[in-house]
């Protein structure tokens, strides 16, 4: 499949590797990328443009006061997993930026936490064609017992980049 930008070539490389080797590959990319997401141990577990998952585990460099995943460690997944996916559809002369986060916490998270994320065919046109748009992303976040502790609303913005 031909690269819609440069990021989306990268990860089609990078796809391309074996599977023992693929997720750790796609976590340092990312990791050198946006160095934030590198200091965090997140684990990109699958990325292509249209659907990502990534997971983080519940160590110490991420808990919170009750040895859970901090909340913005849980965001920073939900952000990371829906920004990927943007910057996989969005041309090159565009920048994708976050617009909205909203979280509601409906239950306390256990252990690990999981994200998957995904957009619709529809949502990839918009991203392609349009010069400047917004796109609510599917994502859910999971739990060790495979709950869903966030109720998580992202919804991503596109512009042309300044010159």
């Amino acid at each position: 499949m031909p690269a819609n930008n440069r990021l989306h070539g990268i990860v089609n490389r990078i796809n391309q590797l074996p599977d023992f080797a693929r997720s750790r590959a796609l976590s340092l990319f990312f990791g050198k990328a946006v160095p934030f997401t590198g200091t965090t141990g997140i684990r990109i577990e699958a990325l292509d443009e249209h659907h990502s998952v990534i997971s983080i585990a519940n160590k110490r460099r991420v808990q919170n006061h009750i040895g859970g995943v901090h909340a913005v460690a849980s965001l920073l997944l939900a952000e990371s997993a829906t920004g990927f996916l943007v910057g996989l559809n969005v041309p090159d002369d565009k920048v994708p930026v976050i617009k909205t986060m909203r979280a509601d916490y409906t239950r306390r998270a256990r252990g690990d936490m999981r994200v998957e994320a995904s957009v619709t065919p529809e949502q990839q046109a918009r991203m392609k064609t349009e010069d400047k748009g917004e796109a609510a992303i599917q994502v859910k976040i999971h739990d060790a017992d495979n709950q869903e502790p966030i109720e998580i609303e992202m919804i991503w913005a596109w512009t042309p980049k300044r010159r």
